[in-house]
């Protein structure tokens, strides 16, 4: 290999080229190269190893909390019921977003916090104080790695909604920024707290499944409705995404989970990933449709979109297997699909309702009742009633924050750290480039930097923890078992 074609190879893996905003400018390699577009470390290697790190206890975390669009306004309403948290301040670009957040806090009857809004950048302002300790963040995607480096550097810590970062780059920088500031980088994967998916880590935990062989999980949602709605996402910048992309955007909801159970970054790490999508036969229709009638759609009529439906398959160092699909188009059932089978079991959720195999046919209730009852985790019977009560996807949104917040209350590892948003986020732009090159086989960098070997799988138990109580709700509802 010449030593230009290196170092292209090494420029697209630092993000130098065509990373930062798609993949269209980078030219399908031919099915006879062997080298890959990207390598497997970092050239930085080394680094503190955040993985069960346990930073400094926090008594009371103060929050602030940027982008209050879609689902900024239900992290307030969940953080709001929490002891130890005060929510300090609330950006979004838009007044109007700040002010109705606000009134979720005066309903609280909760201390006001600082807005800040009014422009793109208003989010620096904020996080340039010194009296906060996390920044919440759940902006449109292409903010996530900006704010969450700058938060970190800054001396926060940063709660990111998913994905966690866009570009392979964007992935290193969080790595990067979280060894060297040694401050938590989470990504608010909620899937991972889903009741089931609990049920079944610690079933795989305890043996019951065997060893595992293969996992899968999707995220099979139509959002045509939302996506093209004009009231919807702001800037459409959803939709701005599935036009200028195409593979797995959204991997993590179904990842996240089945990676845990596959203890992914803590004894085995993904190799390399195949990426395929099929044509796009409903958006672009879809965009053209809607432009006939009202030129705000103009923009959207001469689009190439995303493939509807792509699936990914992953294969890891210890021969596990792993799909992943994607599809937010199609007429179907809300699916993650979460599927993980073992050499003496197996377990699905979705579409269907949970379901658990020792064999040819699915155990009765009675059967999966017992199950529930002897694996159920302590973190789901100490706070899970509460986190129905409270909401948000059933539950699951609320076990995420009390669990973020009362780790770091007492100064505990977090289940979910830099090196899983990294990984989890990769996924997207190694998906692309598969499916830019004829669903070629694309190597997986290993965040950890080899540190997978040596870390210990995540901790799911309320030692040290489980402290923190609720607050606001009627007391016959809000007991702590």
């Amino acid at each position: 290999m010449s030593s230009n074609r290196r170092k292209f190879l090494r420029n697209v893996t630092l993000g130098t080229g065509g990373l930062v905003t798609g993949f269209n400018s980078i030219a399908a390699v031919t099915a006879d190269e062997k080298d890959r577009f990207f390598v497997k470390e970092r050239p930085s290697a080394g680094g503190f190893n955040m993985c069960g790190y346990a930073a400094p206890k926090i008594d009371t975390v103060r929050v602030g909390i940027v982008g209050l669009g879609m689902r900024g306004p239900g992290a307030v309403e969940r953080l709001s019921f929490i002891e130890g948290v005060e929510i300090k301040a609330l950006c979004d670009q838009y007044p109007d977003r700040t002010a109705s957040a606000q009134k979720i806090l005066q309903k609280k009857g909760l201390p006001k916090a600082t807005e800040y809004n009014g422009s793109k950048e208003a989010w620096k302002e904020m996080v340039n104080r010194q009296d906060l300790d996390l920044i919440y963040i759940t902006t449109p995607w292409k903010l996530h790695t900006p704010i969450a480096v700058y938060a970190m550097e800054h001396g926060k810590h940063a709660a990111s909604e998913v994905p966690a970062a866009q570009t392979i780059d964007e992935c290193w920088q969080l790595v990067e920024t979280s060894e060297r500031t040694k401050k938590h980088c989470v990504m608010l994967e909620n899937c991972c707290y889903d009741f089931f998916e609990l049920l079944t880590l610690n079933m795989a935990r305890n043996g019951m499944f065997g060893e595992l062989v293969h996992a899968e999980g999707a995220y099979l949602h139509d959002l045509r409705s939302l996506n093209f709605d004009k009231n919807g996402y702001a800037e459409m910048w959803r939709l701005k995404e599935n036009a200028t992309r195409n593979g797995n955007l959204y991997p993590t909801h179904g990842l996240g989970p089945v990676a845990q159970c596959l203890n992914i970054n803590r004894g085995d790490q993904m190799d390399y990933l195949v990426s395929m999508s099929g044509n796009d036969f409903i958006m672009g229709a879809i965009a053209k449709e809607r432009a006939a009638t009202d030129s705000f759609y103009n923009e959207f009529k001469d689009k190439t979109f995303r493939g509807d439906m792509n699936t990914s398959v992953i294969r890891t160092v210890k021969g596990k297997t792993i799909m992943v699909q994607h599809d937010v188009s199609t007429p179907r059932p809300y699916s993650r699909i979460h599927t993980i089978c073992g050499t003496k079991g197996m377990a699905n959720k979705w579409p269907q309702p949970q379901r658990i195999s020792f064999g040819e046919e699915w155990i009765k209730e009675d059967e999966y009742k017992q199950l529930e009852e002897k694996f159920t985790l302590p973190i789901v019977k100490h706070i899970g009633s509460i986190a129905k009560n409270v909401g948000g996807h059933g539950g699951m949104d609320f076990i995420m924050d009390w669990r973020l917040i009362d780790n770091l209350r007492n100064g505990l590892a977090l289940d979910q750290d830099v090196y899983d948003a990294a990984l989890w986020s990769s996924i997207a732009p190694l998906s692309e480039h598969s499916v830019a090159n004829r669903s070629r086989s694309m190597d997986v960098p290993d965040f950890t930097k080899g540190a997978w070997k040596i870390n210990k799988p995540v901790n799911l138990t309320l030692d040290g923890g489980g402290t923190t109580t609720v607050r606001n709700i009627p007391e016959e509802k809000s007991k702590i078992n």
